[in-house]
């Protein structure tokens, strides 16, 4: 299968093996790549039975990965939040589910008033489930990564003090406040949440674990850039409540935390190619410089300098609350 052919020895052996025990003897018309997204793993497009499937082979496991994955992604599957699921080897990381043909979330009827209420009410359903297994702390993988971003030498000694000393404060009022844990995706960005032309579907269960019911609202609020208007109508879908007060403290302190994440996510991306001198300048473009800059093409989408640049934006957005740029636009 030539689609098959972009992956090393090993990959492609698992691959090979996934398709037969799902589909037996039964002719596979195509298997192609699917391209765009902002992990490690390798997505295909498998069709077969007259059908369209979806075939991820993860990539390289980092320190952080997530042994729960598949126990979160068939709780979901079970509960018709992910597409079905037809094949799971978890020792080679591979599965294959039904594949949703989506439509731009832009086309949902109502338009973003009824996209937060119904992103909201699928929070609210995935929160409703089964209880998923323990990973680890929130706050404590923030600073794991962080960590790591440190440690790479990517910035110049002492130029991230600041943000040290942010955390600190965030983890010690994050504790002092101590919540349930929810099932939860963690990684509700717009490329994950797709639209068939009826209703909205998870994808993508690489992150998923039980944690603090307001992490997948604070990832919904910042990567699907919605209004301030909008904010209390999806919080009300997902909590069952309208935020109050203490909801909204909460939530500062979660926001904060996941923007430190996505910025240590972008970063330790950025120091995998970086080979300059240690950064010494933490100056971040606007979102709307941002966006101007993919537009010139002074920045491109997907390259090691725009991963870089767009972790910087995420420590300010940290530090200053500034809300960062637009999710689309970043990967």
């Amino acid at each position: 299968m030539s689609g098959l052919d972009i992956l090393p020895d090993e990959r492609r052996a698992a691959a090979h093996s996934a398709l037969a025990a799902t589909f037996g003897t039964t002719p596979i018309d195509a298997v192609a790549p699917i391209g765009g997204g902002a992990s490690s793993a390798s997505i295909f497009r498998v069709t077969a039975r007259g059908r369209s499937y979806v075939m991820r082979l993860e990539g390289e496991p980092s320190p952080l990965r997530n042994p729960q994955q598949y126990a979160a992604m068939r709780i979901a599957a079970d509960a018709g939040l992910a597409p079905a699921i037809h094949f799971i080897d978890e020792t080679s990381r591979v599965a294959i589910m039904d594949l949703v043909e989506h439509r731009p979330l832009q086309d949902y009827p109502g338009g973003p008033p009824a996209l937060a209420g119904a992103v909201g009410t699928l929070l609210a359903r995935l929160q409703a489930e089964p209880t998923f297994p323990s990973f680890v702390d929130y706050p404590a993988i923030v600073a794991r990564l962080f960590a790591h971003v440190r440690r790479t030498g990517l910035f110049a000694a002492g130029l991230l003090d600041p943000h040290v000393e942010r955390l600190a404060e965030l983890v010690e009022a994050y504790g002092a406040d101590k919540t349930r844990l929810v099932p939860s995706h963690n990684d509700v960005t717009p490329r994950n949440v797709l639209f068939d032309g009826q209703r909205l579907w998870l994808i993508d269960w690489e992150s998923a674990y039980r944690n603090d019911p307001l992490v997948d609202a604070a990832i919904v609020l910042d990567s699907f850039g919605f209004p301030r208007e909008l904010e209390d109508l999806l919080l009300a879908a997902s909590l069952g409540r309208m935020p109050g007060g203490g909801d909204r403290r909460r939530l500062a302190i979660v926001r904060a935390l996941t923007r430190l994440y996505f910025a240590g996510v972008f970063l330790s991306a950025s120091a995998a190619s970086w080979q300059a001198a240690p950064d010494d300048d933490l100056a971040a473009p606007t979102a709307a410089q941002f966006r101007r800059a993919l537009r010139d093409g002074s920045l491109a989408p997907g390259t090691p300098r725009t991963r870089h640049v767009l972790g910087k934006m995420y420590l300010d957005s940290f530090l200053t609350g500034t809300p960062p740029p637009d999710f689309e636009a970043a990967v």
